[in-house]
């Protein structure tokens, strides 16, 4: 994070990691450049994606775990705090590390779309950026107004430099490190 961009910031981590603490469990809260954002509360569609996800993963790589609603410790130097919709990593992986992590071992973030009037900036470009920025290797996007499913990966300081999207109905093989191949026609069947 730039000096200027620590400047504009609301608050520090911490400071933040003890309003959200204290935010009653109706209200989910999270960090991204510098700002609050509410994360909206998951529907029953956006439910059954992280169930649908999660499936997959396990038959094809029982060795790993798609956590569910993550937090994560993100953006430059680890200032931002992100709520995975799932985080996956080797099974047992988060265990004594908190309600915010630091993000080494995750190999993939995945975020679900809401139809929240911010979801653009949050989950197609400031997560992107911030999962890039922290090292996650893949960035799983479960586009629901899009009707898609976008994967980015090779992370950089600025964002994932790979992006590679289809329509739901099609298949696809998330890259390295987590190689699991997933037929969206799920996707397609349930959600359009």
């Amino acid at each position: 994070m730039t000096v200027m961009a620590e400047r504009e910031a609301q608050m520090l981590p911490e400071e933040f990691e003890e309003i959200a603490s204290a935010a009653p469990e109706t209200v989910t809260l999270e960090f991204l450049e510098g700002r609050i954002g509410v994360k909206s509360v998951p529907d029953g569609d956006h439910d059954e994606i992280i169930k649908w996800l999660m499936r997959c993963c396990m038959q094809q790589r029982p060795d790993l775990w798609l956590y569910p609603d993550r937090g994560l410790k993100v953006a430059a130097y680890r200032k931002g705090r992100a709520r995975a919709d799932g985080a996956l990593a080797l099974d047992g992986h988060f265990l004594g590390k908190g309600e915010w992590a630091d993000p080494e071992g995750v190999l993939m973030t995945v975020e679900v779309t809401s139809y929240d009037h911010d979801t653009d900036a949050r989950d197609r470009r400031q997560k992107p950026a911030a999962y890039a920025a922290a090292g996650i290797p893949v960035y799983f996007l479960v586009d629901r107004q899009a009707g898609t499913a976008t994967i980015h990966s090779g992370p950089g300081d600025f964002g994932y430099r790979d992006l590679h999207t289809v329509p739901f109905g099609e298949e696809l093989v998330l890259p390295e490190p987590v190689k699991v191949k997933l037929d969206t026609r799920f996707l397609a069947e349930h959600l359009q």
